[in-house]
């Protein structure tokens, strides 16, 4: 019986040691203040989508996307819940107030959607990625 139970264990470590496959992920770290709400866009095989909106407390990092990123360029629009503001940019995608997944990024108003700014972030091919969020006035963190 002790033989079994340590070839069990001999198994079990064997198999932890074993090289795993990197999970691709797109993550995103508030290192803000306050809790942010994240919505991305992005093109895929199918066309353009916009999703959101995930909630991320202040100092905490999430997974949005599990798996390979759907294209090269991930397009973002932060909102800050506490102190008002946002991370936003020139590209114009559909959004809506409440939880959503959109298909395509035309006609956002006549559909019944927003239409927001989103930031561009060019992943360069990468598999994975995550993206900082950071107070304005924290040059240091911002890369200024």
């Amino acid at each position: 019986m002790i033989r079994n139970v340590s070839i069990a264990l001999l198994a079990t470590a064997l198999l932890l040691a074993l090289p795993h496959p990197a999970l691709a992920d797109l993550k995103f770290c508030n290192a803000s203040q306050s809790r942010v709400g994240v919505a991305i866009g992005y093109q895929d095989a199918d066309g353009w989508a916009t999703e959101g909106w995930w909630n991320i407390a202040s100092q905490a990092c999430e997974t949005i996307l599990k798996g390979a990123l759907p294209s090269r360029f991930i397009y973002i629009h932060a909102v800050d819940y506490d102190r008002g503001g946002e991370w936003a940019g020139s590209n114009f995608m559909c959004s809506a107030d409440k939880s959503f997944a959109i298909r395509g990024v035309q006609d956002c108003p006549k559909r019944g959607y927003k239409r927001t700014g989103f930031f561009e972030v060019d992943t360069g091919e990468a598999q994975e990625w995550t993206v900082r969020l950071t107070d304005p006035d924290n040059k240091e963190a911002n890369g200024q």
